[in-house]
């Protein structure tokens, strides 16, 4: 019988030493593996099958890494200090007004320009994280049904405990990081306050309000005798310098695991001034962010005592805010590449 282990390492370096190395999937080693399999017992036949497949894969793998190899090999070397003919003439510069700062990339800036004014630090979020910081130190136990890859885009990759690594789906990931980084403040007698700003994703039916990637905006902020007040007041005169105008802002209790007591943060619709259109449902609000206070699980698990500290945190989309700013109807405008649209920033 053939050792498959050795004719493994045979074949792999047949393949490397090849000038043709898709003639090595020719192999006739390979019809007599295959020929084997119907003499041996049925209970042997899926274990000893797997691993000729498993050999196969091996070496097709080596024959595309040595094709790459090869095709690089033939390649003429490039000059990467003369990027053009000492002849030629100049290539005409590119216009300064040819490109333009992403409508979002620009309000990003703006978002955390005014947050910063009021005292809040800047961080960027996770394009990839761990289920720990997704969803335990936010209050998800295991088994919470937001914890379903229904909602959330799972990756094949596992963290150490073994769980899927995920596209976060808000940027509430990290606020266990940030608590725990800024946690002396609270000993010195200062606040947290800080703010994360990026881009998350979430499984979701594409329509004029939804989008599978999109930008989120968090906030949290952590002292002795924080409360609800100073939450909406704080995002009252966010949105007011935002919109660079008074606003009508309406405030419903609400339900979120990380929050408690947790609110639903609403603006009336600039669309149709409250009268009802497609954009806000016909319900003449705009629903804008999720907000509340930081629930004392969440402060535990960050290893702040919530008997001596309360906070408040809240998430909101960007895209949504910028819709309002903009008057823009659909957010799929922003990751749309329609040129007519961009250039109107």
């Amino acid at each position: 019988m053939i050792d498959i282990d050795a004719l493994k390492n045979d074949l792999i370096s047949r393949v490397a030493d090849s000038d043709t190395p898709t003639e090595v999937l020719k192999a006739p080693e390979f019809r007599e593996l295959y020929a084997q399999i119907p003499t041996l017992a049925p209970e042997e036949r899926g274990v000893f099958g797997k691993r000729v497949n498993e050999l196969k894969v091996a070496v097709e793998s080596a024959v595309v890494a040595r094709k790459a190899e090869l095709e690089s090999a033939a390649l003429p070397p490039i000059d990467i200090t003369a990027p053009f003919d000492v002849n030629a003439s100049l290539p005409p510069l590119i216009p300064s007004t040819q490109g333009t700062q992403h409508p979002i990339s620009q309000e990003i800036e703006y978002m955390s320009d005014i947050l910063q004014r009021m005292g809040f630090r800047v961080y960027d979020s996770r394009e990839i994280d761990d289920q720990y910081h997704m969803f335990e130190t936010l209050n998800f136990p295991k088994g919470h049904p937001a914890r379903d890859d229904y909602d959330t885009f799972m990756t094949v990759e596992k963290d150490e405990a073994g769980d899927s690594l995920i596209a976060p789906a808000h940027t509430s990931t990290m606020q266990n990081r940030i608590l725990k980084e800024l946690k002396p403040l609270l000993e010195s007698g200062e606040p947290i306050a800080a703010t994360s700003i990026d881009r998350v994703f979430r499984n979701e039916d594409l329509d004029a309000r939804h989008e599978h990637t999109f930008y989120q905006h968090e906030g949290i902020y952590v002292n002795k005798g924080v409360h609800a007040g100073m939450l909406v007041a704080t995002l009252q005169k966010f949105l007011e310098e935002y919109f660079g105008k008074p606003i009508e802002a309406r405030v419903n209790p609400f339900y979120f695991p990380f929050t408690e007591p947790s609110f639903e943060f609403s603006l009336g619709c600039p669309f149709c001034d409250k009268a009802g259109c497609s954009v806000c449902g016909h319900a003449g609000w705009i629903e804008l962010l999720g907000c509340g206070m930081i629930h004392p699980n969440v402060l535990k698990a960050a290893g702040i005592d919530p008997e001596v500290y309360t906070g408040f945190a809240w998430g909101g989309g960007v895209d949504r805010l910028i819709m309002m700013k903009h008057n823009i109807e659909d957010v799929r405008y922003f990751q749309s590449a329609k040129l007519d649209f961009l250039r109107q920033f």
